[in-house]
């Protein structure tokens, strides 16, 4: 049976009235009672018969009326994927692949709101090893978050928000000592952040510009390994602008603007098109956009740990 004549039959059982009917349904009375009568052809029954001035229902509209609900009930659920979902329902498990600095200061942020909407989903982060690979096409990572490149064509991406890079170094540094221009930030040793251990990046491009050089002593694979470091030595640092301003401070760091034109990072999130209409998968990407736009407006409420 045509799907439309069944969502009529569904109207036409509910009003118990052709003039109603036709009104919900945007049609006239004349077209909605030609209606009926397909209906009463292809059940083999009335189904409404005229009680004076009104139409009641036979007894087999009385047994279609909930079946026929049911079955459009599910035929939406099929043709309108989410239409009845639930997170509270859910029992899945979401991967993310992203740096440990982004991690550290939203994972708090999103675990919370998972387990208050949805207790029985599980969250995995996977360290930025895949980046640029096959991880999400392949299915082994549900979202990429960071700063994304090397997609594969077809990956669909999100933008959340944008951070400047900014220098880290112990407090006493001496580099505090004066007024941070670009030669004096060239001339300490540098710390390096690359998982593939470069050397070099838009900071020594910009340096080079302008007739400088900046010496990396260390490449470590991470931000958070590179302010670990920093916080023991006198090698400066990189991180971002106003994220984590407590675990700085806690650390015994101090950020600084870098005297460089450099173009600020664009944070976003990628997953596979297969996932695009996931209601589940939908919903968790809500909720980890949610935790980054959460971390990132905490880090610029006032009261935040000073530079």
């Amino acid at each position: 049976m045509d799907l439309n004549l069944l969502r009529a039959l569904d109207v036409l059982l509910q009003e118990n009235s052709v003039t109603r009917a036709a009104e919900r349904l945007g049609t006239s009375p004349a077209a909605t009672s030609r209606t009926l009568a397909r209906l009463r052809r292809a059940v083999g029954d009335p189904l409404l018969v005229r009680a004076g001035q009104q139409l009641v229902p036979t007894p087999r509209a009385v047994e279609l009326r909930e079946q026929v609900a049911a079955l459009l009930r599910g035929c939406d659920e099929v043709l309108r994927p989410g239409a009845g979902f639930d997170p509270a329902d859910l029992h899945r498990s979401f991967t993310v692949q992203t740096a440990e600095l982004l991690l550290v200061g939203l994972a708090g942020t999103l675990a919370d709101r998972v387990r208050q909407e949805a207790p029985q989903v599980d969250v995995v982060f996977l360290p930025e090893a895949m980046e640029g690979g096959p991880g999400l096409r392949q299915g082994l990572v549900d979202v990429e978050l960071g700063v994304l490149g090397h997609l594969d064509p077809e990956i669909r991406t999100r933008p959340l928000v944008r951070a400047a890079l900014v220098g880290v170094a112990r407090t006493g540094h001496p580099i505090f000592e004066r007024r941070i221009d670009a030669r004096r930030f060239a001339a300490f040793d540098h710390i390096g952040i690359s998982r593939l251990g470069r050397r070099h990046g838009p900071i020594d491009t910009a340096l080079a510009e302008l007739g400088l050089k900046r010496r990396v002593a260390a490449v470590v694979p991470s931000h958070t390994s590179a302010m670990m470091l920093a916080r023991g030595t006198d090698l400066v640092g990189l991180s971002l602008a106003d994220w984590l301003p407590d675990a700085t401070a806690a650390l015994g760091l101090r950020t600084f603007p870098i005297p460089l034109d450099l173009a600020p990072l664009d944070v976003g999130m990628a997953w596979h098109p297969r996932n695009a209409n996931d209601p589940a998968h939908r919903w968790f990407r809500d909720r980890l956009a949610d935790a980054v736009h959460a971390a990132s407006a905490a880090a610029h409420t006032p009261g935040a740990a000073p530079r």
